[in-house]
């Protein structure tokens, strides 16, 4: 979902759909985060995991 016509379009109904006010004066704004976030998730989505790992039942930094 990198392509910017794809996120601008993703970004615009989702806001239609909210019934968000003045999303036109955002809207480069909040595509340009979008696409950021979308290119940091794809690098998480990228990291192979093997079959046999098991969720910590608690997260400790």
């Amino acid at each position: 979902m990198n392509d910017r016509e794809t996120i601008t379009n993703y970004v615009q109904q989702t806001a239609q759909l909210l019934d968000l006010p003045g999303v036109a004066a955002y809207l480069p704004g909040v595509v340009a985060n979008f696409g950021a976030i979308a290119e940091a998730a794809a690098l998480v989505n990228e990291f192979p995991l093997p079959q046999e790992i098991e969720a910590a039942p608690q997260f400790e930094p």
